[in-house]
């Protein structure tokens, strides 16, 4: 079951910050709220604190129609119904949950909006690079060549 957004009243969580420029308003995030495995003790079996934050990413209003395209083109292997999922339990707060899971989605939209890196410069090795290559493989031949046992042994 997906929760109300959580706002000042209910743990304080605010709009998810990706970029300087890019900025999850608060009503688009789908928080859901499940019992954790792991430790906690007497609490384990009571609080909710394993939790999962939803983005919908085909109709989320803080990108651009170019950034939009290249984060579906790059969460394509992620998303379900154009719906970006990322979870977090290894708290026993669901507080702390809340933020490791704010966290982990703001680097995943990060790293899914970046610009494309630029195409690598092809270059050539120097003269006096092709030389040195040169006279360490002559050098390494003449060693294997020492080794070998001589003609008269």
């Amino acid at each position: 079951m997906y929760a109300a957004p959580p706002g000042p009243d209910n743990g304080g969580m605010r709009d998810l910050v990706v970029t300087s420029t890019v900025v999850v308003p608060e009503h688009e995030l789908a928080w859901r709220f499940s019992r954790s495995s792991g430790p906690g003790g007497q609490s384990v079996n009571t609080a909710d604190s394993r939790v999962e934050l939803g983005i919908d990413v085909a109709q989320t209003s803080a990108l651009s129609p170019m950034l939009r395209q290249r984060a579906l083109n790059r969460l394509s292997d992620r998303l379900v119904d154009g719906v970006v999922t990322v979870t977090a339990s290894e708290h026993r707060s669901q507080l702390r949950n809340r933020e490791a899971a704010m966290t982990r989605m703001a680097e995943l939209l990060r790293a899914a909006i970046a610009p494309p890196a630029a195409p690598r410069k092809r270059t050539r090795p120097s003269k006096a690079a092709k030389e040195r290559r040169i006279a360490e493989k002559k050098h390494r031949g003449q060693i294997k060549r020492l080794r070998r046992p001589s003609a008269d042994d």
